[in-house]
């Protein structure tokens, strides 16, 4: 038995193509990674931080948090529109730990006549966790007349939650 050394040969100019479409796979590949982080950084802003930029957030991309008061929700079913406010709620997780947990917090800001409000719009069906105390997550812009102008909208309702798992756990 003879054992035959195959080397496969690639002529040097088709050798440049494979090097030159492998070149530009990697720069297409880092170009949609660099756009996509690109659009989707938004800084996370309490509704304290977003109101203390003033007029320099206007139009920015950003991402807001804040405490739904119940009694500022309207939806106009035929124009899809839901107006509501907010109340500023802690960004730091440690502060709302310190203050005895997420559902704690969202009600006192929502109690607390002085809290910073933030009127909000989003276009789209009501959302089924849209009501007083739920948090608020939204990315979106601020407007001129200082409404912010969500483009999405997640709600998390914590008090919701907080009086099941204690039967769920003793169960």
């Amino acid at each position: 038995m003879s054992s035959s050394n195959t080397t496969i040969f690639i002529p040097k100019p088709q050798r440049s193509k494979f090097l030159l479409g492998g070149v530009l796979i990697v720069v297409a590949i880092l170009y949609l990674i660099a756009s996509t982080t690109q659009s989707t950084s938004k800084y996370f802003y309490s509704v304290d931080e977003l109101k203390s930029k003033g007029t320099t957030a206007i139009g920015d991309n950003v991402r807001i948090s804040g405490a739904v008061l119940g009694q500022s929700i309207t939806y106009n079913a035929d124009l899809l529109e839901l107006r509501f406010t907010v109340a500023h709620v802690p960004g730091d997780q440690d502060e709302v730990d310190a203050q005895g947990g997420l559902a704690a917090v969202l009600h006192k800001a929502v109690s607390e006549p002085n809290a910073s409000r933030l009127d909000v719009i989003h276009n789209g069906p009501m959302p089924d966790l849209m009501r007083n105390e739920a948090q608020a997550i939204m990315d979106g812009h601020l407007n001129e007349d200082g409404t912010f102008v969500a483009d999405t909208l997640l709600l998390k309702c914590p008090t919701k939650y907080d009086e099941e798992l204690p039967a769920q756990v003793n169960g």
